[in-house]
């Protein structure tokens, strides 16, 4: 039982994993063609091992592309069973307060965190039905971690489109193969813009020179 449980959870931490790949990788270059880089809900279904696992995601970054925060609704059916909610955010975070989840004006619950990584600190707790129900019938969720001066930092993902992706199919490979191409595109294109202002910066100074 303990193989399992640990399996489970290493499957599970391994889910969340991709909005610390969607978030992490982007430098922080110019960031006018943002809108390019996939946003709101969606569902990717995988197999690792003999388990079957899928995850429905909003992954919400900044003007840099840098992650903000990840939202994962996981299931894992097979030789693991078990759903989790995780929410990833960047690192400098308090620990102790966790990360308070709000849908609409209801009440706050406290998420705990369960692992960080260098960049990224992942909070979990069991997905339930009922948090379910209450994000189909919400309009807005609120998360809120504190960072290292001890300051809120509340984010407001819109629930629109959540029920559509939690209920129905997964993304197809060709999907999910044009989401990292337009990822790709986006960050060749930040590379480029980003050089070719550099360029005009030193062009500028030897002019001025």
């Amino acid at each position: 039982m303990t193989s399992l449980n640990s399996n489970a959870y290493r499957l599970s931490v391994m889910a969340a994993g991709v909005a610390g790949i969607l978030g992490a990788g982007i430098p922080a270059a110019v960031a006018q063609q943002q809108q390019q880089i996939p946003q709101g809900w969606f569902k990717a279904c995988t197999k690792q091992e003999d388990v079957d696992i899928c995850n429905v995601q909003n992954i919400t970054t900044a003007g840099n592309g840098q992650l903000i925060t990840g939202v994962s609704l996981i299931e894992l059916k097979g030789k693991v069973n078990r759903k989790v909610f995780q929410v990833t955010v960047p690192t400098g975070r308090l620990v102790p307060p966790g990360i308070g989840l709000q849908i609409d004006a209801g009440k706050a619950q406290k998420l705990e965190y369960v692992i960080c990584f260098p960049d990224r600190c992942v909070a979990e707790v069991p997905l339930t039905d009922q948090l379910v129900a209450s994000f189909k019938k919400g309009s807005n969720l609120t998360l809120t971690s504190v960072n290292f001066q001890n300051q809120p930092n509340p984010i407001k993902i819109a629930l629109t489109g959540f029920s559509g992706a939690f209920d129905g199919p997964p993304l197809q490979q060709s999907d999910i193969e044009d989401r990292q191409k337009k990822l790709q595109e986006f960050v060749a294109k930040n590379n480029q813009d980003f050089a070719k202002k550099l360029k005009e910066e030193q062009e500028k100074a030897k002019a001025a020179n």
